[in-house]
């Protein structure tokens, strides 16, 4: 019987984001020796790890990408054993489901990746560690001609910020329409996903989809997010500027056609872009976003944030807060791409108010601003798939309208 630890904080002389094994027995007699089963490094962070009847599989994320290990306990205490179990494809996200670990060795492994739908597989460890693709969700837009690329931007402090590039080989085609998402907090990984809409109303029209890994996230783990905490947050900022700037440097588009988008928290990014580095983009959408960050603890689900922002009631994190806030950052002599603001006004998380406000504000100062407002829906900002396709109609018709090339 075997104790499976995942750090949150330092231990035992392991930093966060490792996994430790210890002997359930020797443990309880006061044993802290550990088997060190992973340890984070620069480039790879711990996903997770399931137990079947004999092994443990272990999933890490290298550059954003999965890779799946199986490892053996040694007999009579001995080493651990380990190897590769399954090939995930490259730029793929992939999990272990499910398994029964008091019954067999199988597990059911899901994969799916930006051009690839969500494909079920079942494998047994053991032998040949034979794998089956039990079901696969069908394609919804064509990726005839897409091709998926990483790159890495160099952001202000060096570091190195992964992202994705979906869409057609620029080499041949020249600059176009570009979508660049981002999030970058509460350590909210954005791995290889297939997305639908994005696939039909962006990338079969001939537009291209970058996703952002910026700190903030847990991308890399935990010092990935932590290093973007509360006064450290405008280093995701920074990353995401990085991004941007790369794309162009790249000729994957121009500032012109390059839009951003982001939800929640990823709106106080797009608030942050629109106040820092407006020049880097020609327009920008922030969904249900976060823009008053001097009040927002007074707001709903806000109060929950303050350690992942601070707290404006606290004089040692006003100063940061009030730098970090987009409302209070808003300017006349700004020059700001086009915004469209959405929220909803029964967001149970991110008060509507803040999009209301910052709307007027932005209006006020003579800013290009679009504000959309749906009754219900809470913070996805609809209520059923009619108004989440109304929603996604919006912003995709807003960014074809102000990032497509003009006529020849």
């Amino acid at each position: 019987r075997h104790l499976i630890v995942t750090l949150r904080s330092e231990w035992l002389g392991q930093p966060a984001g490792s996994l430790l094994a210890f002997g359930f027995d020797a443990f309880l007699a006061g044993d802290r020796t550990p088997e060190v089963l992973f340890t984070p490094d620069g480039r790879t962070a711990l996903a997770g790890h399931s137990w079947t009847r004999h092994h443990l599989i272990l999933e890490t994320m290298h550059d954003v990408s999965t890779r799946i290990e199986v490892l053996t306990p040694g007999s009579d205490g001995g080493p651990w054993a380990r190897r590769p179990l399954a090939d995930v494809p490259a730029l793929s996200d992939g999990s272990v489901v499910d398994t029964d670990p008091d019954v067999s060795d199988e597990y059911f492994l899901n994969v799916s990746g930006f051009l690839q739908p969500s494909t079920l597989y079942h494998g047994h460890i053991g032998g040949a560690d034979t794998t089956d693709v039990l079901k696969q969700a069908p394609p919804r837009f064509d990726a005839a001609g897409l091709t998926v690329r990483q790159f890495f931007a160099a952001s202000l402090d060096g570091t190195r910020v992964p992202y994705f590039v979906i869409g057609p080989d620029h080499s041949r085609t020249g600059p176009g329409p570009t979508l660049l998402h981002g999030y970058g907090g509460f350590e909210v990984s954005l791995t290889p996903f297939y997305d639908a809409v994005a696939g039909r109303a962006w990338l079969e029209r001939g537009g291209t989809h970058v996703i952002a890994n910026i700190r903030g996230g847990g991308e890399y783990g935990p010092q990935w997010h932590q290093a973007a905490l509360r006064a450290g947050r405008p280093r995701a900022y920074e990353d995401f500027a990085a991004v941007a700037a790369d794309l162009v440097t790249r000729g994957v588009t121009t500032p012109a056609m390059l839009g951003a988008e982001g939800g929640s928290n990823g709106g106080l990014l797009m608030g942050a872009m629109l106040t820092r580095d407006p020049q880097l983009f020609g327009a920008v959408v922030a969904q249900v976003p976060l823009l008053d960050m001097l009040r927002f603890h007074r707001l709903l689900a806000g109060a929950s944030w303050t350690a992942e922002y601070g707290d404006p009631d606290d004089a040692a994190d006003l100063p940061h807060l009030r730098e970090l806030s987009p409302y209070h950052r808003l300017t006349a002599d700004q020059v700001c791409p086009p915004v469209l603001l959405t929220t909803s006004t029964r967001d149970d998380r991110v008060h509507p108010g803040h999009a209301r406000k910052a709307a007027a504000r932005l209006r006020e100062l003579g800013h290009r601003v679009l504000f959309h407002e749906n009754t219900g829906g809470g913070h996805s900002g609809a209520g059923d798939n009619e108004q989440a396709a109304h929603n996604e109609a919006l912003m995709y018709t807003f960014l074809w309208q102000h990032l497509s090339p003009p006529n020849p």
